[in-house]
């Protein structure tokens, strides 16, 4: 996911468990998957080779992959992930020219962040909500960003960010932070039976076993698109439709020939309605806290499809502006580190 070729003055990177997005503010974004759990020794070079293709002056960054089971603790995450960026950024720049991103939403030198890791890690979602400020068309909105991962909710208020807690704990108790996403979270975790139409009536009950994602889901009904090459799947077979619907088959034990398209469209039209159920419970229970209705919703990431769903779960009849509109599709996938970069550029307050 490329714009543009050329030169950047800044790149700024979103290091995720999951995947590193990367844009210069400018137009061009990168987003591409790296599960860093999995191999924590291969992210300095993998960001320096995204790297290579902007040859930046300055690289800034945020994160959230300092979560990752493969730390012992944030402390170790964040160290560990400054560190892969310094050495990235070490043949285009000295250290000095290594930003990160405080949740404070001060951009600070390597050494600073290393000092203060609870307030480098997880801040992605501060600079998001400064970009959908600049974007919301009143001073009461909500900015909802559906990843691939989680779902975060972010409460604006006269133009700035207006949280009601700062890091994961917190955002999670208050609805914030919903871990659901449109790509990775398990069916099993979604739901715990499916229809089967062509079976009889109901529902069946289903493994507890990672045998689909919610990619499989949205894919079946068209709120992802189709990706031969990708297979970051739970069975490593392609991400089309096709293979959708065997995934979904598996979690029934049903053999793939006896579950038909139809089939498969109804069960996952059952987990996105789940699945929109649980983000709209956590949408009412930021507006509870808040004490106020948004009066718009950013919606941003690439699951603006679940997002909508459970705008209309709550009845929400206010103006919906995606972010991919404003901004375009790719950058808007990468729009926490698009947001970095103009931060660093000065555009955003």
């Amino acid at each position: 996911m490329e714009q543009r070729d050329g030169r950047s003055d800044v790149l700024a990177f979103d290091v995720g468990g999951a995947n590193i997005k990367a844009a210069d503010g400018l137009g061009w974004a990168h987003s591409e998957p790296f599960p860093l759990w999995r191999r924590p020794g291969d992210l300095a070079a993998a960001l320096a080779r995204i790297a290579s293709l902007r040859r930046p002056r300055r690289i800034v960054a945020t994160m959230t992959g300092e979560i990752a089971d493969c730390f012992a603790s944030r402390e170790e995450g964040v160290s560990f992930i400054v560190d892969a960026l310094a050495t990235a950024a070490s043949p285009l720049s000295p250290e000095a020219d290594l930003g990160l991103y405080l949740v404070d939403g001060t951009i600070v030198p390597p050494a600073a962040a290393r000092a203060r890791p609870l307030e480098a890690a997880a801040a992605n979602w501060h600079a998001l909500a400064r970009l959908a400020s600049a974007h919301a068309t009143a001073n009461r909105a909500l900015v909802i960003d559906v990843g691939s991962t989680t779902t975060d909710v972010v409460p604006v208020a006269d133009g700035v960010p207006a949280p009601l807690a700062r890091d994961d704990v917190g955002r999670m108790a208050t609805g914030e932070l919903v871990y659901t996403g449109i790509e990775r979270t398990p069916v099993a975790v979604i739901v715990r039976s499916l229809p089967w139409p062509s079976a009889g009536p109901g529902r069946r009950p289903i493994a507890a076993e990672r045998y689909a994602d919610s990619r499989d889901v949205w894919l079946l009904l068209g709120g992802l698109e189709e990706d031969a090459a990708a297979c970051d799947t739970a069975d490593g077979r392609p991400a089309t439709r096709a293979a959708a619907r065997v995934r979904l088959a598996r979690m029934l034990l049903a053999d793939p020939g006896a579950f038909s398209p139809t089939d498969a469209e109804a069960a996952a039209e059952w987990c996105a309605r789940a699945q929109a159920r649980t983000v709209a419970r956590a949408l009412a229970r930021v507006m509870r806290a808040l004490g106020w209705r948004p009066e718009c919703v950013v919606l941003a990431g690439h699951g603006g499809c679940l997002a909508r769903r459970a705008c209309a779960l709550l009845g929400a009849r206010c103006a919906m502006i995606p972010l991919a509109e404003r901004v375009g599709p790719a950058v808007s996938r990468a729009a926490c580190a698009h947001a970095v970069a103009l931060v660093e550029l000065g555009v955003l307050r």
